[in-house]
């Protein structure tokens, strides 16, 4: 490893305003600010069990409701990702990881392979709280987007909309911290027969 794999990207909008600032090869530390509470907790997740350093100020409007929030956040985090893997030479490229917290349980394969691409199946849809279900589906296929990586997320059981949340945001950090890792066999070669990513 050569370079520091850190981002800082700041988008505003007509909508909201979007601080982050990330370090991959963090130790896990979390600051972070928004008025979604269940949010927080949510990056809070990807930080410590990715080992992720986040720095987030998030700001928006909450008239409509907070989609505008996560969604845009979501953008935002994706292209800090994106940016700080720079162009990924050295890297697992894939991770897949299987999670539960109590009677949720959740499987995520990753390819940090430069294209986006997502299969989301939550197991239910709701649009209930601050931060839906529905809305932790929408956050996946912006993230994937942004940071330009494929997912396949399987929700396999769950009933507690907080352990679902919470258990796909700790398995997503586990598989994305696996893929990201370095691979001491490929030196700094780009994990493609293409030669990038």
């Amino acid at each position: 490893m050569t370079n520091k794999r850190i981002s800082k990207k700041t988008r505003v909008t007509g909508e909201t305003e979007i601080s982050i600032e990330i370090n991959i090869d963090g130790s896990g530390k979390s600051s972070i600010t928004s008025p979604i509470g269940m949010l927080n907790h949510m990056l809070d997740q990807i930080a410590r069990h990715g080992l992720i350093d986040i720095k987030a100020e998030i700001k928006g409007d909450l008239e409509t409701g907070t989609h505008h929030i996560i969604e845009d956040t979501s953008i935002v985090l994706g292209m800090c990702l994106d940016e700080a893997l720079g162009d990924r030479a050295g890297i697992l490229r894939m991770g897949d990881k299987t999670c539960l917290l109590d009677e949720a349980l959740c499987q995520i394969a990753l390819d940090l392979s430069g294209r986006g691409y997502f299969v989301i199946d939550m197991g239910q849809i709701d649009n209930e709280g601050e931060f839906s279900i529905e809305m932790a589906k929408h956050f996946y296929e912006s993230l994937a987007s942004n940071a330009r990586f494929g997912i396949h997320l399987r929700m396999h059981s769950g009933t507690n909309h907080h352990h679902i949340l919470e258990c796909s945001f700790k398995t997503f950090a586990r598989a994305f911290r696996e893929a990201a890792s370095f691979d001491s066999r490929r030196a700094n070669s780009i994990p493609s027969t293409k030669g990038t990513l």
